[in-house]
């Protein structure tokens, strides 16, 4: 029987506030029946195709373990009483092979013991047949909500910090050079590796690459260089209970979170060599095995991977495997450091300003031309990130700090960007308004570019003071 996938809604990717969400959309889940009567097999598959993206069928438990061999299957919906092996006793076999997937039993029989059985193999419910559909449906949609959130919590447990823009702003040619070459290599199912310093938002060309690749599961980022060397393999591909001290029940890794999705490895570089090994395995075949467990679980799982480091250099020194990196370097996306796109710098903090601003519910902070200059001039080692933290710390402080102008330098400041130091925030910003107004030849549509505001807002401004003449 072919496993096959139909086109449910994309799911968004991006939230109200500009993040990247980690979960996936419901309808990316999958679900497997096992029931002997065809009339049941074929009305919920009929029912729950309309809203989970994949929906299969199996006559027999030997048919259901076939299956599953080839797919991941994250609710299963199992008759208990069938010819050969029973559900329950099929159950019992692939919880012992550490098997993650929800669990629904049928029955035609209102037997206490089978009742029982069922729910210490750890059936989430327990239906009687006949049921009306709506029972079936909001049984399935319990499951697959719960599945839902702890996925998520999982994931925000060792979620990596992230920019508030969901995509890479800027008007320089690399800029527009790396958005050209997502979009082409998004909808294909290829390995990316992407290079660039620290702060750079490597991660934000990731999210766009899942994001434009139309795949239905979610995009879930990892930091390796966060996860204790001892534990890496168990948060990827999950364990089985009592694998190890402390496993006190089964719990499925970050790669069958992100079945269906993106599995973004963030700074692959500092993963240790056995499980450098144990990752291209799982590139070659698409299978993972649990801690503990002797049974592979297939997973379609696109990996996106990034370092700071130069891996061709760990290779010769012995500290990333060559194999690895030629499996992962298919296709390789440098981003630049902030120095190499300074033209960039005035859109980025007019971005920053707006968003945080609005996020922590503050004035924003006005930045003359002799500022924007001067942050120009700096060669920003932290990159984005540190012109992000630096605009944040002036909204903090109502005010452009020494070290926001001067990139470091601890002399006191005497002017801020050639403002005297007693003139309060109104005056700096109708000095800086005019001054702008003026340069743009007295074009206000041009000036509120500039300034990163609409025009109504610049008009309302001149109108307050008496300065709205026709310019």
């Amino acid at each position: 029987m072919s496993l096959h996938r139909t086109t449910p809604p994309i799911p968004s990717a991006v939230d109200s506030n500009g993040d990247v969400s980690l979960a996936a959309d419901r309808h990316s889940f999958s679900i497997l029946i096992v029931d002997d009567e065809p009339g049941i097999r074929d009305f919920l598959q009929r029912a729950l195709s309309k809203t989970y993206s994949l929906v299969e069928c199996a006559s027999s438990a030997e048919e259901a373990e076939a299956m599953r061999s080839r797919c991941h299957f994250d609710l299963l919906i199992v008759d208990i009483c069938m010819p050969g092996q029973s559900g329950v006793d099929w159950i019992k076999t692939v919880v012992e092979q550490g098997c993650q997937s929800d669990l629904i039993f049928m029955t035609g029989y209102a037997d206490v013991d089978k009742a029982v059985d069922a729910l210490r193999v750890g059936a989430a419910d327990f239906i009687l047949k006949p049921f009306r559909l709506e029972q079936m449906t909001a049984s399935v949609k319990r499951c697959m909500e719960r599945r839902q959130l702890a996925r998520e919590n999982f994931v925000l447990r060792r979620q990596v910090s992230r920019y508030a823009n969901k995509e890479m702003l800027g008007n320089s040619q690399v800029i527009q050079d790396i958005g050209q070459l997502i979009a082409r290599v998004a909808p294909t199912p290829s390995v990316v590796l992407i290079e660039g310093e620290s702060g750079t938002g490597k991660e934000l060309v990731a999210s766009a690459i899942h994001r434009l690749s139309k795949r239905t599961g979610p995009f879930v980022p990892v930091n390796c260089g966060a996860i204790a060397p001892e534990l890496i393999e168990s948060e990827l591909f999950g364990h089985i209970k009592g694998a190890f001290t402390g496993a006190q029940q089964s719990r499925e890794g970050l790669f069958s979170y992100a079945d269906g999705g993106t599995l973004f490895l963030d700074e692959i570089g500092e993963m240790p060599l056995l499980m450098q090994a144990k990752l291209l395995r799982v590139l070659e075949e698409r299978r993972i095995r649990p801690v503990g467990s002797e049974r592979e679980v297939p997973v379609n799982v696109r990996v996106v991977a990034a370092t700071n480091r130069n891996l061709e250099e760990e290779v010769k020194a012995g500290n990333f495997r060559e194999d690895l990196f030629y499996r992962l370097n298919v296709l390789q996306v440098r981003v630049p450091s902030l120095r190499e796109r300074k033209q960039d710098i005035t859109l980025l903090v007019h971005h920053f300003s707006t968003y945080i601003a609005a996020k922590l519910g503050l004035p924003e902070i006005p930045f003359s031309h002799d500022d924007l200059r001067q942050l120009e001039s700096y060669d920003w080692p932290g990159n984005v990130r540190e012109l992000k933290n630096m605009v944040e710390r002036c909204l903090l402080l109502g005010r452009l700090p020494a070290e926001a102008l001067h990139a470091g330098n601890s002399d006191e400041l005497t002017e801020a960007g050639g403002y005297p130091c007693d003139w309060d925030l109104d005056a700096v910003e109708k000095s800086h308004i005019l001054k702008v107004l003026t340069e743009m030849g007295g074009n206000k549509t041009q000036a509120a570019q500039q300034l990163g505001v609409v025009r109504k807002t610049l008009d309302r401004k001149l109108h307050a003071w008496n300065q709205d003449d026709n310019r």
